[in-house]
């Protein structure tokens, strides 16, 4: 522990007392011996100077030496060397300069060795991510390539390093219609040709300031392994709804074709074969219409829009499932195929009733656009839906009800695509639900031909 000093304050003023005792003493002493005052007082401030000086020495040279070493101190910092450091043995002002800067290089390197092993830490997840990731300088250089995206990109050479290269030359080497789809206007999936097989990307881009300039994060995804998972998994769960429902009705039919063999056997009782074949028919009806839903999904014919006048077309609806009409009709007609929206139509009105809502809370509404494209919404005050049920709902072979097979809304949704459209399903404030179906309009050269 260094051995307080007297404040640099204090020790100046001490010195300016000393020098001007000094000199004024040397002045009078000057002044009895010497004829002139000017030039005993001019003695005396020599003197004074010279005493100053000697005197100075010791307290300034120090001052001196710490500065120096201070600003050597500084260029490390800049120049990110956190190991130099001064010997702070002193007990004043100056030692605790010292001391500070000690404690700020030791931060510093602290913090650098922090930094640097998160650095390590990001470089390592980035470079075994799933996904390509390119960063590029505003010139478009490539700056930083993890591993996939140099097998992805490196063309004949898989794993070459990037870093440096124009990425407009990797992508025209890279595989065709890559480039297309990253230099594209916003995020796009493609499938290209590589190692022999396909691969589907998801591509996305990310804009960043990096040191004052614009870098450019490309994100290229593979989903094509994601995507045949989740085939498989919906392959297993179609599989598992077939099975328990053919089970469900195979499994009755075969009891009940047994029963109906030992009722033939016995004259007295053959008046109740006709329940035997009533049920057996009941069931083969239901496994029918059931095996039915699934052709429909995965056949579902092209539609053939035409005008249709919404009018006529949404009271064919009513006959079947009575709904109130919410606000005014669209003066233009529809642009789709009639047999195939309605089917959409009296699907979203099945569900609704059968999710609870009363019969006069069942609202239609229909909205043209200028564009000629129109939203049918279909609003109730059933039972609705969270969270989690939407997520899920316009997926195949997923359903909440007992005897649901998960095929309704998916078809409604695939129909509604087929016509270009989009249909999407939400909480109807209050209680309930509302599914929207927009539709596109017939396109500027079918508008021209009508008129």
């Amino acid at each position: 522990m260094t051995a307080p000093r007297l404040p640099l304050a204090s020790r100046f003023a001490l010195l300016v007392l000393l020098v001007v005792a000094a000199t004024v003493v040397v002045a009078f002493a000057l002044a009895e011996t010497l004829d002139s005052r000017a030039t005993a007082a001019g003695l005396a401030v020599a003197a004074g100077v010279v005493l100053a000086w000697v005197l100075a020495r010791p307290l300034l040279g120090p001052v001196r030496a710490t500065a120096q070493a201070l600003s050597d101190g500084m260029m490390s910092l800049a120049e990110k060397d956190y190991t130099f450091r001064l010997s702070a043995t002193r007990g004043d002002e100056i030692g605790q300069l010292m001391a500070r800067f000690n404690a700020l290089g030791d931060r510093l390197r602290a913090e650098h060795n922090d930094g640097f092993q998160t650095q390590l830490l990001l470089e390592t997840v980035v470079e075994a991510a799933p996904i390509a990731m390119v960063l590029c300088t505003e010139a478009n250089r490539i700056e930083f390539a993890n591993g996939i995206a140099r097998t992805l990109l490196a063309g004949d050479a898989p794993g070459r390093n990037l870093d440096g290269r124009d990425f407009g030359e990797v992508l025209a080497a890279a595989a065709p219609g890559l480039r297309a789809a990253v230099e594209g206007p916003s995020d796009t999936i493609c499938t290209i040709q590589i190692g022999g097989g396909e691969e589907t990307l998801h591509v996305s881009r990310r804009y960043f300031q990096i040191s004052t300039q614009q870098h450019t994060l490309h994100l290229l995804k593979p989903l094509t392994r994601e995507m045949a998972r989740q085939e498989a998994e919906v392959w297993k769960k179609a599989i598992r709804v077939i099975s328990h429902e053919l089970n469900n009705s195979l499994a009755p039919i075969q009891s009940l074709v047994h029963s109906a063999r030992l009722i033939s056997q016995s004259p007295e009782h053959t008046g109740k074969l006709g329940g035997v074949f009533d049920v057996i028919e009941e069931r083969a009806g239901h496994l029918h219409r059931f095996l039915d839903g699934y052709a429909r999904l995965a056949k579902l014919p092209a539609p053939r829009a035409r005008a249709v006048p919404w009018g006529p077309f949404l009271e064919q609806v009513r006959a079947l499932y009575p709904f109130e009409l919410g606000g005014q009709l669209p003066g233009a007609p529809g642009w789709f195929d009639p047999e195939q929206l309605s089917q959409v139509v009296i699907n979203l009105l099945k569900n609704a009733v059968e999710s609870g809502s009363p019969p006069g809370e069942l609202r239609v509404t229909i909205q043209g656009e200028d564009d000629g494209s129109t939203e049918l919404c279909v609003l109730d005050r059933g039972k609705g839906m969270d969270d989690e049920t939407l997520a899920k709902a316009l997926l195949p072979f997923y359903s909440t009800k007992k005897a649901g097979n998960g095929l309704g809304l998916p078809l409604c949704r695939e129909i509604v695509d087929a016509h270009g459209g989009k249909l999407s399903l939400a909480p109807r404030e209050g209680g309930g639900l509302v599914v929207r179906c927009w539709l596109p309009g017939p396109g500027p050269d079918v508008t021209a031909g009508m008129g």
